[in-house]
């Protein structure tokens, strides 16, 4: 039999780990007796403790494990602690146990174990009781004089009533300092008559008594476990299914994982999910079942509705499943399943008639009051209780309207499986078309142009290949041509080739003006230009333009106009870039059109990146994301935003960052264009931070390791650059200087400035380190690369940069990126002028130099850039270790947030960074003020007066 899919990655609980990490070092001041860890059935508590539990004992800390066992309502008494007390005496023997002890106190103990002996006369007495607390509470100290000590309790909502009178004794008693006791609880399985309520109340007053409540994974978080169980990204659809199945809870995500591709949820968990459920009234029991008809979230006046029963009896019958937490009262007078597993395994127990039945019901009900459901919801609701009873008639054109109704709301990814039920009834409904008001066909067109939206490709290609596969292009050619210009949209995200003849096949199709001709004419020109084709697509943008306009079609034209954008920046002009896409998002806006928004807001970004203006560039991602989201299109231009959000934190040095960035991007199911953008991010931190292995897997797939022809320019630029980089990684200066040899004997180099000088820089020192080996090859490649230099413009701060390190001026270099903020080219500029002054004999000013750039690179964790300058300063004889690091930049903000008493998500809120990033800043804090808290740290900061500015 298989065992759990566990990951093997720790996800999503850095906050938490660190929280109880701080509790311990609280307690080992005597500051925290105990911390109780809280959060419902499956959520993580056991692998968080586990987790906590081994970094504790690998810093020394002697863990003692009692667990709580569900045999009763009251349990197995003080089973925990009989558990802990077995754990001590197999460590140490019952003799040194005892030694703890006052003399004869362990015959208190022998009611727990016979290992000490007969127990006293007593039993369980008042008298008997108090002396067995007593005894336990100093053997926890006499432990913690020794080292310390953690006593773990999981489970305690099973706890038996003296198990539970000794927890609170020892949470409000114990006082001396190094020990701690950690105990969970299953936080939905509190009812209201639940015995441990009135012991958590209790203790919430205790001084020293920490809560600490585990919520549910994230979306990102999730996939990141998928990841992990897997060993591979899964797909952007497996994901979704799991999330939105599991709601975040990672027992139930290794659960659907372990039952194969379908992702069903197994049998053996249905008891976890139906128990609470099955222990309640008959009648509670009826009316959920009607109520998992309605969905997770259902009004009580439509439940009532649908029920038959007055407001008295459908309160009445829901009320004991409110009290056992199956159900929640939301606001508007609605009721919410705890948990989605929750309604579908009652929804599965409905008998089919009684599934159809009820499905009509619900449907019937809104029918006739639509204000029975949340505004907006009427349609998507009938289209689901139409198709849910079965009847084709009505859940054919509900599913069309909500379809419609979901366009208008940007809702493209709920747009294309209610049109794939249009598709899917169509054969089953007479006079479907009439019904609708639309053919076969337009229904594919639409379901495409959704897929498109919502960046589904796979579904977008099929349904695109099935609507021309009904149409004549000699009868409806602009029709075809349009579906041939989607088509290529496709194609562009999967990387496919024979997009520039399928534009020009679309072109000859519809050869007079129309609106039709002057989409095609936009779409070729944007392709051409990113070819280098630059002047043919300046003349088809002018073409464009003047039938845009003569046809009024604004965002036409704002496209049109974004392609002359792009040229401008092809060309290094991006001040007219800039401007030219703000005339675009102005039309965008006004044709309240998310595709033109999103599409202008990532364009500028681009340039903004160009001219080195990364701050703007960082506000204008973290609204345009926000955009992106409000417009249904994360997964198309979304995620072009996030791809240069991440190449701005990349080249700032906030490379964590850069990385969750990447990582959150990857995740939802990108085209392989938008994930070879963002992969090449990602190579570039890992190619600096010496991970070979990841950079050498991301070069596979890139294919860059085997040369695999690219269209773009800018593909091809940054391909070389990387190859190059990769070589020199490995110490192969004349493998790379093969490949800079090859790139300079490409008919096309880019005419975009910053990438052709980032492209030299790169050349430079790849012939600076294979002259001494290959002179005449590195010669007749410093000859080419001059002319290739002549020809390129040197426009904005970014690209001068790169020109001075072309140039091998590299103290200018190094003070531009300075200015620049980009402290990963600033550290490299400096280590090239250092080696140059040591050439020359000023070891001094050498040493100056390495000085200066060793703390940037530790801060990056650049490890080949620090070992390389780690290097050359123990030659020249400059490397002396400062006592501690100055914080960067990110990191002060971070700790005066920290000063105030924020957690972690209170600072990533403020931040816009993820809890997991301000986990790892916050650890680098702690480590370079030497402290090991939280406090400390505070504390530190005030006296070195690091936030006095």
């Amino acid at each position: 039999m298989r065992g759990r899919s566990v990951s093997p990655v720790f996800v999503g609980r850095e906050e938490e780990l660190a929280a109880l990490a701080e509790s311990f070092q609280e307690a080992r001041k005597g500051a925290v007796t105990a911390v109780l860890v809280g959060g419902e059935a499956g959520v993580g508590k056991t692998r968080l403790l586990q987790r906590f539990a081994e970094q504790c004992a690998a810093g020394g800390a002697h863990v003692l494990f009692g667990g709580c066992v569900e045999l009763s309502t009251e349990g197995l008494a003080y089973a925990p602690f009989t558990a802990a007390l077995r754990q001590l005496v197999r460590e140490q023997g019952p003799a040194a146990v005892a030694a703890l002890l006052p003399e004869g106190a362990e015959r208190d103990l022998a009611r727990l174990l016979p290992e000490f002996g007969e127990p006293t006369g007593d039993g369980e007495t008042d008298t008997g009781r108090a002396r067995l607390f007593e005894q336990f509470l100093t053997l926890l100290e006499r432990l913690a004089e020794q080292r310390p000590t953690i006593l773990v309790i999981e489970d305690i909502h099973w706890a038996d009533r003296s198990s539970r009178d000794l927890i609170a004794f020892l949470s409000r008693n114990l006082g001396a300092p190094q020990v701690l006791i950690v105990m969970t609880y299953r936080s939905d399985d509190l009812h209201r008559q639940h015995p441990l309520r009135p012991v958590l109340a209790e203790l919430g007053r205790v001084h020293g008594v920490l809560r600490l409540d585990l919520p549910r994974l994230s979306r990102d978080e999730v996939a990141q476990q998928m990841t992990a169980i897997l060993g591979k990204t899964p797909e952007y659809t497996k994901i979704e299914k799991v999330y939105e199945r599991s709601e975040g809870i990672p027992l139930f995500v290794e659960a659907m994982l372990e039952s194969g591709e379908e992702c069903t949820f197994p049998d053996s968990m249905q008891d976890l999910i139906l128990g609470s459920v099955e222990r309640l009234p008959d009648e509670t029991q009826r009316v959920l079942r009607v109520a998992a008809a309605g969905g997770l979230r259902v009004g009580h006046a439509l439940l009532a509705a649908v029920s038959g029963l007055s407001d008295i009896e459908l309160e009445t019958a829901l009320r004991p499943a409110i009290a056992g937490n199956v159900l929640q009262i939301a606001d508007n007078r609605a009721y919410v399943f705890r948990h989605s597993l929750i309604r579908e395994a009652v929804h599965d127990e409905l008998l089919p008639g009684e599934h159809q039945r009820l499905h009509a019901r619900f449907a019937q009900e809104i029918s006739k009051d639509r204000r029975l459901v949340p505004p907006g919801r009427a349609a998507v609701e009938l289209a689901h209780h139409w198709y849910g009873a079965r009847n084709d008639h009505w859940a054919l054109i509900s599913a069309w309207e909500a379809a419609q109704k979901s366009f208008k709301a940007f809702a493209y990814t709920e747009a294309v499986p209610l049109l794939e039920r249009v598709l899917m009834l169509w054969d089953r409904v007479p006079d479907a078309a009439e019904l609708i008001g639309a053919d076969h066909t337009a229904v594919l067109e639409r379901a495409s142009e959704a897929a498109n939206a919502g960046g589904d490709v796979e579904k977008g290609i099929k349904f695109v290949k099935a609507a021309l596969s009904q149409l004549d292009e000699i009868e409806e050619p602009a029709r075809v041509a349009e579906l041939i210009v989607r088509r290529t949209a496709f194609k562009n995200a999967k990387n496919q080739a024979g997009i520039i003849d399928d534009l020009r096949h679309a072109l000859r199709l519809v050869p007079e003006p129309s609106t039709s001709r002057t989409e095609v004419v936009t779409t070729l020109s944007r392709h051409l230009m990113l070819r280098g084709h630059i002047e043919e697509a300046g003349e088809l943008i002018e073409e464009g333009l003047l039938l845009s306009r003569r046809f009024g079609d604004r965002c036409l034209e704002a496209d049109l106009l974004m392609n002359l954008a792009l040229g401008h920046s092809l060309n290094g002009d991006m001040d007219t870039t800039i401007r030219i896409n703000e005339q675009a998002l102005e039309i965008g806006r006004e044709e309240q059109s998310g595709r033109l928004i999103t599409r202008a807001i990532g364009n500028t970004i681009d340039a903004l990146i160009d001219m080195g203006r990364e701050d703007d560039a960082l506000r204008m991602s973290e609204a345009g994301w926000r955009t992106a989201k409000k417009y249904g299109r994360i997964r198309g231009s979304g995620l072009f935003i996030m791809n240069n959000w991440a190449e701005s934190l990349e080249t700032l040095g906030r490379w964590d960052e850069a990385i969750e960035s990447v990582e959150t991007a990857l995740n939802l199911g990108p085209g392989l264009r938008n994930r070879y953008a963002l992969l090449r991010v990602r190579a570039d931190i890992a190619m600096a931070r010496g991970e070979l292995q990841l950079v050498e897997a991301i070069l596979s797939e890139l294919g860059v390791l085997k040369d695999r022809p690219e269209e773009f320019v800018q593909d091809i630029t940054n391909n070389a650059r990387l190859h190059m980089s990769w070589h020199m990684t490995k110490g192969e200066p004349e493998h790379a200087l093969a490949v800079a040899e090859r790139v300079l004997a490409w008919p096309k180099q880019s005419s975009k400035p910053m990438l052709g000088w980032r492209l030299l820089a790169m050349m430079r020192t790849v012939c600076d380190a294979a002259e001494t080996t290959a002179p005449d090859r590195t010669a007749a490649l410093r000859a080419q690369a001059a002319e290739l230099a002549a020809g390129l413009s040197v426009i904005g701060p970014v690209a001068e940069a790169y020109r001075l390190t072309y140039s091998g001026d590299f103290d200018a270099a190094a003070a531009a990126w300075e200015r620049l903020h980009r402290p990963h080219n600033q550290a490299k500029s400096l280590l090239r002028a250092a080696t140059a002054a040591a050439r020359s004999g000023d070891r001094e000013g050498a040493a100056t130099r390495l000085k200066t750039a060793l703390p940037l690179a530790r801060a990056l964790r650049a490890t080949p850039l620090v070992a390389e300058i780690e290097a050359l300063s123990r030659r020249v004889g400059g490397l002396q270790e400062e006592p501690s690091e100055l914080l960067t930049p990110r990191e002060l903000e971070v700790l005066r947030l920290v000063t105030q008493g924020r957690t972690n998500r209170d600072i990533a809120a403020e931040l816009f960074i993820s809890a997991k990033t301000v986990s790892v800043h916050v650890s680098n804090i702690l480590a370079k003020l030497g402290v090991t808290t939280r406090g400390e740290a505070a504390a530190a900061a005030h006296r070195l007066s690091l936030l006095s500015s």
